[in-house]
């Protein structure tokens, strides 16, 4: 039987940059070993599988598999699907914002899909788990071995590294320069013996440039529901353990990032935004913005988005 997808790059508004995927938007009919193979012989960083709703309340139903694995909850598929099903028409858009709800396995993720002149034009999920930390991360010597970096070059004090999930855990490894982010270089014989059976295998390195904020002023100001700029993020993303040596734009990785962010911030009440620049090294530039709300000092919502763009597609027999 032949099954139609559609390539996508997501996070980008170009094509050739962001995070490439490809969306099966009718898989019904294949079993978890064809996802498996088929997400293997792509060889994209993720290949989605759409399926009908199993509750007819929400809008679709979402597989997510890397080359290596399936994946509870991805940012860049989750908006990605959300882009080429409107783009497609498989779901109807309505006005300048259309809500759509995909079942994912970590539950069922709220979509909003921005249009313009009635086309898709960016997308923002909201997480369907908020932040859980910990934990502890290995000590910043053995991680600067694993990057090939010095140990000078992590971060330390309040922005040490740190495990954070929303579905996926990740290592969050806080670096002292942009420059230190480009030069990092995975090990991949250290990543076995210090990640690869670890709770958080897949490491994410980062360059944190805040804006400066007068902490009296948002703390005593009534600023709940506004937008405050936290600051801009350079990243970059290893996943050996999910089958991708270097990822160009993670979303997953992106709304636990916000919840390790937004836990260091003085904000008590609001929303934290913050753009992430990751991929320039793989010659993929991608951009993701996230967005966090904060009440009485506590994380109540993560949000990603981004753009995308469908670059082609195609028929796979199986």
């Amino acid at each position: 039987m032949r099954y139609r997808y559609t390539l996508a790059d997501v996070f980008t508004t170009r094509i050739f940059g962001g995070n490439q995927l490809a969306v099966f938007p009718h898989a019904e009919g294949l079993n978890d070993t064809q996802m498996q193979q088929i997400a293997r012989e792509l060889n994209l960083s993720e290949t989605v599988f759409v399926f009908p709703p199993k509750n007819p309340k929400n809008t679709r139903r979402v597989r997510i598999f890397t080359p290596g694995m399936e994946l509870p909850f991805a940012g860049h598929p989750t908006v990605g699907t959300a882009m080429v099903l409107a783009a497609l028409k498989e779901i109807k858009l309505k006005g300048d914002e259309t809500a759509i709800i995909l079942e994912e396995e970590v539950g069922p993720v709220l979509v909003t899909i921005c249009v313009e002149e009635g086309k898709p034009t960016f997308a923002q999920l909201t997480a369907a788990k908020l932040p859980e930390f910990g934990p502890e991360a290995p000590a910043p010597a053995e991680l600067a071995a694993m990057l090939s970096l010095q140990e000078s070059d992590i971060a330390h004090g309040e922005f040490a590294p740190e495990v954070v999930s929303c579905g996926v855990p990740f290592v969050y490894i806080p670096l002292q320069s942009h420059e230190a982010v480009a030069k990092a270089s995975l090990r991949r014989d250290h990543w076995e013996r210090l990640l690869a059976n670890f709770h958080a295998p897949h490491v994410y390195v980062m360059h944190i440039e805040p804006v400066e904020h007068d902490e009296a002023a948002l703390h005593e100001s009534p600023i709940y529901d506004k937008k405050i700029l936290g600051g801009h993020v350079h990243a970059r993303m290893f996943a050996p353990a999910m089958g991708i040596v270097e990822d160009p734009a993670t979303g997953a990785a992106a709304a636990s990032l916000g919840g390790y962010l937004a836990a260091r911030h003085c904000l008590t009440d609001g929303t934290l935004t913050w753009t992430i620049d990751q991929g320039a090294e793989m010659g993929r530039p991608s951009r993701i913005e996230i967005e966090v709300d904060k009440h009485s000092d506590h994380i109540t919502a993560v949000r990603v988005g981004g753009a995308a763009v469908i670059v082609g597609g195609g028929e796979l027999e199986v």
